[in-house]
């Protein structure tokens, strides 16, 4: 991972830890249910984002060299790391 790229996810990663912490605050202050259910979907969303990130770094980086290795073994395992990650997210 490039360090740009961390320091750019690390940061995005502080802004919905705080987001979730308002989230807190919001429950705590007995805030109207829906406003709260929009936060919460602010939040899934922001995750998304970050997790699409990672995940496209995977694709282009580590998947793309197993590829280019011609290691078969090494091909099949990265393809199947892919499915099983990305069969756990469309639950």
């Amino acid at each position: 991972m490039m360090k740009a790229s961390k320091a750019s996810r690390l940061k995005r990663l502080s802004r919905i830890e705080g987001q979730v912490r308002g989230l807190g605050r919001m429950v705590e202050e007995d805030r109207y249910c829906i406003d709260i259910v929009t936060q919460i979907a602010a939040v899934r969303a922001a995750l998304r984002r970050v997790e699409e990130d990672v995940l496209r770094d995977h694709i282009s980086h580590c998947v793309a060299h197993a590829m280019a290795s011609g290691d078969a073994a090494e091909q099949t395992k990265k393809i199947d790391e892919l499915m099983d990650v990305l069969a756990r997210s469309a639950r």
